[in-house]
């Protein structure tokens, strides 16, 4: 079983140990589901040779709404300047008379139509707004063989009582 070299800041209320120098801190990074997790001095996070920041694109915007829906408000926008755009040139070509009746049943009908709304912020995903770090590859191998070790440790203790007990009788 092998988890994502991703791990997220957190703090917590109690402070323990931490896994370089073993002075009390409440910083913690943790697995996104949080199958591992140490805790660290915020001076080691700083350090190259244990943990990287990974820094957030700059394309994802601070609102959460994905591109995706942003390009899809921009087409509908884009959409409706084209049929307005399309409505004035068809204005422009009737006499003035019809056009002013014309712009005054438009008037009364955009009013009437509710504006195109973002969708809510609850309806999206919940990402977490943690800071991110890779570990280096030396302290991630460590973290990953000491899960392997408290792994096999566990499935020893569990096959044990299985296995057959050494003879207790001498053979004379």
């Amino acid at each position: 079983m092998s988890f994502p070299n991703l791990y997220y800041k957190r703090t917590t209320a109690t402070a323990k140990a931490c896994y370089i120098c073993y002075k009390p801190t409440t910083a913690v990074l943790a697995t996104i589901d949080t199958s591992d997790f140490l805790y660290t001095c915020t001076i080691h996070l700083s350090d190259h040779g244990f943990a990287t920041r990974v820094l957030e694109l700059e394309s994802e915007n601070k609102i959460g709404i994905s591109v995706e829906e942003i390009a899809k408000l921009r087409e509908e926008w884009e959409e409706k300047q084209r049929r307005k755009q399309e409505k004035e040139k068809v204005d422009k070509d009737k006499p003035a008379d019809e056009g002013e009746k014309k712009e005054d049943d438009g008037k009364s009908g955009k009013s009437s139509k509710a504006p195109v709304s973002l969708p809510k912020s609850g309806s999206l995903s919940p990402r977490p707004t943690h800071e991110k770090y890779i570990l280096h590859r030396d302290i991630f191998a460590l973290r990953v063989s000491e899960h392997r070790r408290r792994r096999q440790t566990s499935q020893a203790k569990d096959l044990a009582p299985r296995l057959p007990g050494a003879p207790s009788s001498s053979l004379s």
